[in-house]
């Protein structure tokens, strides 16, 4: 098993092996589900440290057409600091009255360059996409077949993807200069691509340290820019507002446990590759993950399976891969086991299900089919 810390590895693991996850619904001061939930709730959103001003959405259609049974629209609203936001929204052609709404929530990958257009089949998808969506997605854009099967679909762009990226051009030539000879060459190019998404995983280390510093945290931008899109989902007429879910692979799986968490609104959830327990994650693959998902503070209070639980007495799936390098077969097994035992205490062993799949970190054709056939029983 890799480690990074050699002969302090001792020190975490003692440090892990003594916390008792006060704020677990596990622990035995907690009985009352609504109660925990809210104490829960408020602990979190202090640690996520970001409280920005409210500010109107003024959201503008930029484009809408009709391809393959959905209507397209790509619409932007604004955010309280960076650019707006871009997402694309999907609907069935001949659909009527009211339909259940969703998030699609894209992944992280180490290509920040796009965010939208991993997960959806647009007018002009970019030709990159084409490799991405059949290494992660079954050559599937899982949400816009979500949709083709009678749901409000949005996917938008989140803080640091698509059109809310921080641009070369924005930050001093430390930043860059690894990467000029790639970032000179034309604008969407393959190689102006890769160029942009190694800058911007070198550039994640000291935005993290920046928001640290300041006592703000990356995942609460993160869950800010999500709710903001459940905001904006909640304009659409057609949106029936008692049923709503989100899902997301990876990355998408982590903006899913946060928004899971922290949003009563959301009704049924689905995580796909991305849940362990904070030992594993600490101890042995810390190197495979984002700045994106830490929390400070968060792993004395509760383990990551709990923070999921958040969401209380309501449908949640997660979906494992077998064989997933991101995760250890411990950290995946030992969450499950923690999940399944909240949501028993919670008296509703039902509303969880964890299954497992052979191979690596993916979200592919059968795993859809099965998260779609969650979201039928629960959404519609």
């Amino acid at each position: 098993m890799e480690i990074v810390l050699g002969k302090y590895f001792d020190m975490v693991k003692d440090h892990l092996s003594q916390l008792q996850y006060p704020l677990s619904f596990l622990s035995d001061t907690h009985t009352d589900v609504e109660q925990w939930q809210s104490k829960a709730r408020k602990a979190v959103k202090s640690l996520l440290g970001y409280q920005p001003p409210k500010t109107a959405l003024d959201p503008i259609i930029h484009d809408e057409y009709i391809k393959d049974g959905l209507i397209y629209q790509h619409v932007s609203y604004a955010q309280p600091y960076g650019p707006r936001t871009v997402g694309i929204l999907m609907r069935p052609e001949k659909a009527a009255g009211k339909l259940p709404g969703f998030l699609g929530l894209h992944d992280h990958g180490g290509f920040k360059y796009y965010g939208k257009e991993k997960i959806t089949a647009p007018k002009k998808p970019p030709a990159i996409m084409k490799d991405y969506q059949a290494h992660y997605y079954g050559g599937r854009a899982w949400a816009s077949e979500l949709a083709l099967k009678g749901y409000v679909v949005f996917v938008p762009d989140v803080f640091l993807w698509g059109s809310r990226k921080i641009m070369p051009e924005d930050l001093s030539a430390r930043y860059v200069k690894a990467w000029q000879e790639g970032l000179n060459q034309p604008v969407d190019s393959d190689a102006y691509i890769q160029a942009y998404n190694d800058y911007a995983a070198f550039a994640e280390h000291d935005i993290t340290k920046t928001f640290i510093e300041a006592g703000m945290t990356w995942p609460g931008v993160t869950v800010h820019d999500d709710m903001r899109a459940l905001d904006f989902l909640l304009t659409q007429p057609d949106v029936d507002a008692d049923n709503l879910g989100c899902a997301g692979l990876s990355g998408g799986g982590n903006r899913t446990v946060y928004l899971a968490a922290m949003d009563e609104r959301i009704k049924c959830t689905c995580c796909a590759g991305f849940m362990s327990t904070a030992s594993e994650f600490a101890l042995y693959k810390v190197f495979t993950h984002t700045w994106m998902m830490y929390i400070p503070g968060l792993t004395e209070l509760m383990d990551f399976p709990d923070l999921y639980s958040i969401h209380g007495k309501k449908p949640t799936m997660v979906l494992y891969a077998v064989d997933d390098p991101l995760f250890t077969p411990k950290g995946q097994q030992d969450a499950d086991k923690r999940l399944k035992a909240i949501y028993t205490k919670m008296g509703t062993p039902e509303l969880y299900s964890g299954l497992f799949f052979p191979g690596p970190h993916k979200f592919d054709v059968e795993m859809q089919e099965t998260a779609f056939a969650f979201f039928d029983k629960w959404l519609k």
